[in-house]
C-alpha cells in the first residue's frame, strides 16, 4: 500500500515542510508515483521514516542518521551507546540544575528582600552574575562549605551586608594600594591582605582554609566574572587578578611553612 505526502504527515506526526526536508536531503524520497505522477511512500519508505524519527528523538542531527542508515550493523550500535552517554550526562546536569534551582527557592524564601535601591545601597557596584552564580553552585554543589555559605548567606540581613561590603572596601582598597605601589604578590603586605580575604570569607560565608582559598583565588584569573565579586571593574588594572591569585598562593605556602594550625575543613 502507498501513502501521499499528506497522509504520511497526518499518521507520522510530522509536517509536510520536514517530509520535503528529508527529500531534499536524500535522507528519505517517495519511492513510488501514482498514475498522475505524484510521488507516494512504500511500505520500505515508511519504515525508513520511523528510524529516522528514532534517531531524531534521541537528537542526532540528520547527517548522522544518514551515516547510520547507510551502514546500520557498522555504526548504530556505537552511536547509540556514545548518545546513551551523552544523554545520562546531560540528565546529571539537569538534575543539578533542577537542585540549584531549588535552593535558590529556599534562598528567597529565607532571605532577606532588598529592593532595587537597597541592593544599590549596600552593593554598590559589585554585582553577582546569575550565570556565574548558578556555575559556581554546579562546581561546588557536592561541596559542605558551599552548602554553608548559601545558608549562612541567606541569614544575613541587611545590616550583615552593609558591614561585609564594608569590610570588603576597605580590604580592596589597601589591596589597590598594595598592587599600585609595586609590592610584590608574594611579599609581606601582599600575604598579609591575601589573608585577611581569606578570614573574610571564613568570617562572612563559610571555612576557608588554604587549599580552598588557592581554588577560589585560580577562579580570579579564570573567570572574569569571579573576580568582579572582589573588585568591580571599574577598579581593576590588567594582571591585578592575577596579582590576587598568585598572593593568596604565596599565603597559602607561608602557613604551611610556618605549620599554622588551619584544617582541610575548619579553621582552628
Amino acid at each position: 500500500m502507498s501513502y501521499s505526502v499528506g497522509q504520511v504527515s497526518a499518521f507520522a506526526g510530522v509536517t509536510v515542510r520536514t517530509l520535503h526536508h528529508y527529500d531534499k536531503a536524500g535522507l528519505l524520497s517517495p519511492s513510488e508515483r501514482n498514475h498522475a505522477g505524484y510521488r507516494l511512500y512504500g511500505e520500505a519508505d515508511l519504515v525508513r521514516l520511523q528510524q529516522i524519527l528514532f534517531y531524531r528523538e534521541l537528537g542526532f542531527p540528520l547527517d548522522e542518521i544518514a551515516t547510520i542508515l547507510e551502514d546500520p550493523q557498522g555504526s548504530a550500535l556505537e552511536r547509540l551507546r556514545a548518545r546513551q552517554r551523552q544523554l545520562s550526562e546531560e540528565i546529571a546536569r539537569l538534575q543539578r540544575l533542577a537542585e540549584v534551582a531549588e535552593r535558590a527557592i529556599e534562598v528567597q524564601r529565607t532571605g532577606v528582600s532588598l529592593t532595587p535601591e537597597e541592593r544599590f545601597e549596600v552593593f554598590g557596584e559589585v554585582a553577582f552574575d546569575l550565570s556565574y552564580a548558578t556555575e559556581a553552585e554546579l562546581k561546588w554543589a557536592r561541596s559542605d562549605g558551599q552548602r554553608e555559605a548559601m545558608a549562612r548567606a541567606a541569614g544575613h540581613t541587611k545590616d550583615d551586608w552593609r558591614r561585609l561590603m564594608q569590610e570588603s572596601a576597605a580590604w580592596r582598597a589597601e589591596l589597590l594600594a598594595a598592587f599600585d605601589g609595586g609590592c610584590p604578590s608574594d611579599g609581606e603586605r601582599a600575604m598579609d591582605l591575601a589573608e585577611e580575604h581569606r578570614l573574610h570569607v571564613a568570617r562572612w560565608f563559610t571555612a576557608c582554609p588554604p587549599g580552598m582559598h588557592r581554588r577560589i583565588a585560580d577562579d580570579f584569573v579564570a573567570d572574569p566574572r569571579a573576580f568582579a565579586l572582589v573588585v568591580p571593574p571599574s577598579q581593576q588594572r590588567p594582571g591585578l587578578a592575577a596579582y590576587t591569585c598568585r598572593a593568596v598562593h604565596a599565603n597559602a605556602a607561608r602557613l604551611a611553612g610556618t605549620g599554622t594550625a588551619v584544617e582541610e575543613g575548619r579553621d582552628r
